[in-house]
């Protein structure tokens, strides 16, 4: 296990007895493993819901006369050290995946994101990319892959947010404070904070060093709210994604390149530098300067640098991309080109991109050129990134173009619920989380009663239900919103009816407006006596996407008519919590991106796992995992030159597809015993056919066999 600390912070007064429940809080392995969750609930489950979850904020605050009963309780006891030996066996094991595969393989991997989605503890992640980014990190764990990471402590988190009566999303700042969090500050042979310096222009700035451990993988996270900072510089890393461009490419810069002197610091010396996503680009720009330092020619530098580089694309389009005008790139980076022994011209020829109304400095051109293995997110987003950055290797053919892609997948024990997961233990076998990428272990899921199948779906569901209503409720104690905003959250939902959920971030590509695009033809199918539907809105539109904001207030509008009778609802602040629920307390997960813009998506294989059934656009993932009977398609693969007939076209077989096959297999094809036979074959060959192919278990094996692997083994004087 790669580990980069000495001492846990000491908050906590814990008997001695169960004394490491702190080393437990301070090492992420919990978030994926309920009976370690069950723990802590069990010792207070009102506090652990006040605490949000958070064991750090919730051993600081349990009455010690709580904690004392729990130590002479055997039962609790017995618990307590069953965890404590799993977690034990997990965090010394040597006989991980990755050691029985490839034992003479040595090295490091280094992946970099500007955001991690761990837990809702932690909001220092916006949606999808960050999750992405954290379900890698437990894979790897899992695998016992030798990966350190390296992302932002953003202090300020992502924004709350608020739905005003009115529909208009408004961002509530966040503060976090690390002696709240698992967070752990790193120090150095001197007891002082450990910290690196980046250059921008005309200062030095200090950035601090902290990690979080998760699993058996170290997380680095950087933060330049450091003494010694100007107020401005204290905050470049305080939030997400800001669209000031100044504050944007400082964080690239120190992502980027303070990444690599922070991993240079610590003594690690990867042999493999992951780039998710084009903001950490400025990495490979580090790397040559060391290398030129030594000695090294630019263009071989240049060459070893690449060799040892994985670049993976998440972006469908090239709005997307991150650019910056080569104005402010010569402001920023005046002093480094000459120390890579490059004129001003060679410098931003690295990443030039020609545009009508000028140039630019694009960050994935950058990771494109430098990095030697590359690749999408789906088989349909490799094709389009191929097509999209062709002009980059214009003498060869466009399906020659060297961005292959390895699809997404989601981290099946974080998003997998516990009732489920005791079902698969019962008929799939104890070790089936061992074998989870491979077919032959899902043929079992035939062998599952629909009785006992339909009950856990009718508990999730139940328990979606209640916790929405429970939201409901504390809107109106606390919020003193309208009442018919609580109506809105959520409140009227049945927890027997045919429920959709529609959960994402709020970009207008999605078009979370498709379903109500013909509202009178919806209100029928919402009402319809004895098969009502109803349908569960959540999502966030970044604080300055004006389009994605006005996008949520049309939707909020709709769910406050009363002729939708409750059956509309929008739940405000969706998160990694709120996704949970959903995820698993659903009937169908819905998903109207318009084609090709959806790289991949992974809120439909995180749905899919637990038995709910997608009805999906055929775009990004589920274009490869339909297959015609294990959930439905909205329209077909036709390409379309004006957006308004594509959207029509997809409108008119959403509502199709709705009212004749999707409601009436749900309420009328029942069997004798009143149970949906037909509806639960569609719910097993669901998790069959998705659960191995669309699981982190298989995208990491695949990223280490054809990206790392290569990368590793080859000869580079400079790691």
């Amino acid at each position: 296990m790669l580990s980069f600390f000495t001492d846990l912070p000491n908050h906590f007064s814990l008997p001695r007895r169960i004394n490491r429940l702190g080393e437990l809080a301070y090492n992420l392995w919990w978030t994926w493993h309920p009976r370690a969750q069950r723990l802590f609930r069990h010792i207070d489950d009102s506090l652990w819901e006040e605490t949000y979850h958070n064991p750090v904020r919730f051993l600081k605050q349990v009455p010690r006369a709580r904690l004392n009963a729990v130590a002479a309780d055997k039962h609790f006891l017995s618990r307590y050290d069953a965890v404590m030996h799993a977690y034990d066996r997990y965090l010394n094991a040597a006989d991980t995946w990755f050691r029985r595969e490839y034992p003479d393989v040595q090295g490091t991997i280094a992946y970099f994101s500007t955001e991690f989605g761990l837990h809702e503890t932690l909001p220092i992640y916006a949606g999808g990319l960050g999750v992405l980014s954290g379900d890698h990190l437990k894979e790897s764990s899992d695998l016992g892959l030798p990966l350190v990471a390296v992302g932002f402590f953003y202090t300020h988190g992502y924004f709350t947010q608020r739905i005003s009566d009115d529909g208009w999303q408004e961002a509530l700042p966040v503060n976090l404070r690390y002696d709240d969090l698992p967070i752990i500050p790193l120090y150095d042979a001197d007891g002082k904070p450990l910290t690196v310096s980046v250059e921008l222009p005309g200062r030095e700035v200090q950035v601090r060093l902290w990690t979080i451990q998760v699993g058996r993988v170290p997380l680095v996270l950087l933060d330049s709210d450091v003494e010694g900072n100007s107020a401005d510089d204290r905050a470049l890393t305080a939030r997400l994604y800001s669209s000031e461009l100044d504050l944007r490419i400082s964080q690239e810069i120190i992502l980027g390149i303070g990444g690599v002197r922070a991993l240079r610091k610590l003594g690690c010396a990867p042999r493999v530098w992951h780039m998710n996503e084009g903001h950490s680009a400025f990495m490979t720009l580090e790397r040559i300067r060391e290398l030129v330092a030594q000695g090294v020619p630019f263009e071989e530098a240049a060459e070893q640098v690449a060799r040892s580089s994985v670049f993976t694309t998440h972006t469908p389009v090239p709005a997307g991309n991150d650019e910056f005008p080569t104005w402010l790139v010569e402001r920023y980076f005046a002093r480094l080109w000459p120390e890579l022994g490059l004129t001003r011209e060679q410098f931003l020829e690295l990443a030039r991109r020609e545009h009508p109304w000028g140039e630019t400095f694009s960050m994935p051109i950058l990771a494109l050129r430098l990095a030697e293995y590359r690749n999408g997110v789906s088989e349909l987003h490799g094709r389009v990134a191929r097509k999209m950055w062709h002009f980059l290797w214009p003498d060869r053919k466009e399906d020659d173009v060297p961005i292959t892609h390895i699809t997404n997948g989601v981290h099946v024990d974080t998003w997998l619920a516990r009732r489920l997961g005791l079902l698969f233990d019962r008929y799939l076998g104890a070790d089936w989380r061992e074998h989870m990428d491979d077919p032959e272990i899902w043929e079992q899921v035939d062998r599952i009663p629909d009785g006992e199948l339909w009950a856990v779906r009718r508990h999730l569901k139940r328990k979606l239900v209640a916790y929405l209503r429970e939201r409901a409720r504390k809107m109106w104690l606390e919020l003193r919103v309208h009442p018919v905003q609580v109506v809105a959250a959520g409140v009227l939902l049945d927890p027997y009816a045919l429920t959709i959920g529609f959960a994402r971030r709020f970009a207008t590509y999605k078009r979370a407006n498709l379903v109500l695009s013909d509202f009178g033809r919806l209100l029928s199918l919402l009402n319809r006596p004895n098969m009502p539907v109803q349908i569960i809105f959540a999502g966030k539109a970044h604080p300055a996407d004006e389009p994605g904001k006005r996008l949520i207030q049309e939707v909020y509008r709709k769910v406050k008519l009363a002729e939708n009778g409750g059956r509309l609802v929008f739940v405000e602040d969706y998160d990694m919590n709120l996704a949970r629920y959903l995820v698993q307390g659903v009937d169908v997960w819905l998903n109207t991106p318009r084609r090709p813009n959806e790289a991949s998506g992974t809120s439909g294989m995180k749905a899919a796992i637990n038995g709910v059934l997608n009805f999906s656009v055929l775009d990004g993932w589920w274009r490869e995992g339909y297959n015609g009977r294990n959930g439905w398609a909205i329209g077909d693969e036709t390409d379309y030159d004006d957006p308004a007939a594509q959207d029509a076209a997809d409108a008119e077989s959403l509502y199709a597809v709705l009212e004749n096959e999707i409601i009436p297999l749900y309420y009328k094809r029942r069997s004798t015993d009143g149970l949906p036979a037909e509806w639960l074959e569609r719910v097993r060959e669901s998790i069959r056919t998705i659960t191995p192919q669309f699981s982190t278990r298989r995208m990491v094996k695949e990223y280490v066999k054809t990206m790392y692997l290569p990368a590793m083994r080859h000869p580079n004087r400079n790691s």
